[in-house]
């Protein structure tokens, strides 16, 4: 029989009882929970393989503890139980990375065929995630003489083993970088761990990257992740005092303590940072210790602004429209000479991120053929619009309060994006990132009828 663990949390015992005895006549291996912290403790204790976690619970709220199991990169797939006033609740968590959920009363047939499938989309992810380790990245795109530097010295950085810190503005693509150095390196085929020191602060960031050892068991952090691999720490500067002492001690040390642990545990990973802030200033400023400065600056590479390499544009534009159009399976297109060359001066605030954007949105509200001046002019409208001045019939007033400039800006954004896409839900969702759901929803909040839009605009 298929050993597979279950973790159930409900706050009804008798929801509890029910799937528990289910899955366990299945043949797989429950454990239960009525809350928040319980749940908590369950999960390292346990280990289960999927959760099936209630919307609402007595000491909580399930979407909640949802977002802090993905924040911490459990891999686990949960599936939330909703009643019938928290349907949207659960939709909507789908979109913050729930596989699956089911509604009460819970259909026997629905409830095994969702584990089950959970069950497959664990198992292929994890083989998915081996097939990555195995194939190293491609190098980065570029013939410019900047990038032709880059790439030499992420060779070299690839064979040595010291700390690599990674410069760059937002959205030059450290992350991928960093992934190209690990996949050419000796420890390709070891484990490499991302820890976003920006989204992590205090006692959080701490068991985040450092593990948490408890009465009941002990919860991976970054740092074991990694394990003989690569630990790759993004916005170093980020971390908060006490966290940047500890890791400086951990580096220097080769070896760290869990949280609420008390026997080292070794630190044998390879450490990549990265920064989109000067990291001198931040030295001068008191934000960044010295000792942990110092230990990470022994490898240095800068990532050039798209800006700064205009004569790489074309062979970028020409990679992304490719991949986005097989990817998406939508139809190929090609940019005109004009294009290219509005594109060469466009400034890319955004970097090789708005350029991703702009090739998304060229091919899903496009229609065929060749991508000529004029719809650039138009998708760059979008993307970056000149400082204070409207976009269409929306103007930034910083003036009112904060929840009233937010609806203002997103129905501004979404009537303009709904009149680019010729009125389709459909694909304003794709453009947006939205849940179609979820989308509807806040188009009937903001007054926002798609059909009564002039598509010819």
């Amino acid at each position: 029989m298929n050993q597979n663990r279950v973790l159930v949390v409900d706050d009804e015992p008798d929801i509890r009882q029910l799937i528990g005895d289910i899955l366990l006549d299945e043949g797989h291996q429950v454990e239960t929970a009525d809350s928040v912290a319980a749940a908590r403790l369950a999960v390292p204790a346990f280990k289960p393989d999927l959760i099936l976690l209630d919307v609402w619970l007595p000491d909580g709220d399930g979407v909640a503890l949802l977002q802090e199991w993905q924040a911490h990169g459990s891999g686990v797939p949960v599936v939330m139980i909703s009643g019938h006033g928290t349907i949207e609740t659960a939709v909507s968590a789908l979109k913050l990375g729930a596989y699956d959920f089911l509604e009460k009363p819970v259909s026997l047939a629905k409830l095994l065929t969702t584990v089950q499938r959970g069950f497959e989309h664990a198992a292929l992810k994890r083989e998915n995630q081996g097939l990555r380790a195995r194939v190293a990245p491609p190098p980065p795109i570029g013939g410019s003489t900047a990038m032709q530097i880059l790439r030499t010295q992420l060779e070299r950085a690839a064979h040595a083993d010291a700390p690599l810190l990674i410069r760059g503005e937002t959205g030059t693509g450290k992350e991928a970088l960093a992934r190209y150095v690990h996949g050419h390196g000796p420890r390709a085929a070891a484990p490499f761990a991302h820890f976003a020191a920006a989204t992590m602060a205090g006692e959080r960031g701490v068991a985040a990257l450092f593990g948490r050892e408890t009465a009941h068991g002990e919860e991976a952090g970054a740092i074991a992740q990694a394990a003989n691999g690569t630990l790759y720490v993004d916005e170093i500067a980020s971390l908060d005092a006490s966290t940047q002492a500890r890791l400086a001690s951990a580096i220097a040390a080769r070896q760290y303590v869990p949280e609420g642990g008390q026997k080292p545990r070794p630190f044998p990973a390879r450490v990549i940072v990265s920064s989109t802030r000067p990291l001198e200033q931040e030295l001068q400023a008191g934000i960044l210790r010295e000792d942990l400065y110092f230990q990470l600056n022994v490898l240095s590479v800068h990532v050039p602004a798209l800006r700064e390499r205009p004569e790489d544009i074309s062979a970028l534009l020409g990679v992304q429209l490719e991949q986005v159009a097989q990817r998406d399976s939508l139809p190929p297109r090609t940019l005109s000479g004009a294009a290219i060359e509005r594109l060469r001066r466009h400034p890319w605030p955004g970097n090789l991120r708005e350029l991703r954007n702009l090739v998304q949105r060229l091919l899903i509200i496009g229609g065929d053929g060749e991508i000529d001046l004029d719809e650039i002019e138009d998708a760059l409208g979008i993307i970056a619009p000149n400082p204070g001045k409207p976009a269409g019939d929306f103007l930034l007033d910083l003036s009112l309060p904060l929840r009233d400039a937010r609806d203002r800006f997103e129905r501004a954004y979404l009537m303009r994006q709904l009149r680019l896409c010729r009125g389709s839900v459909s694909r304003l969702a794709s453009i947006s990132g939205m849940e179609r759901t979820h989308l509807y929803r806040k188009l009937k909040d903001l007054g926002v009828d798609p059909k009564a839009l002039d598509a010819s605009e």
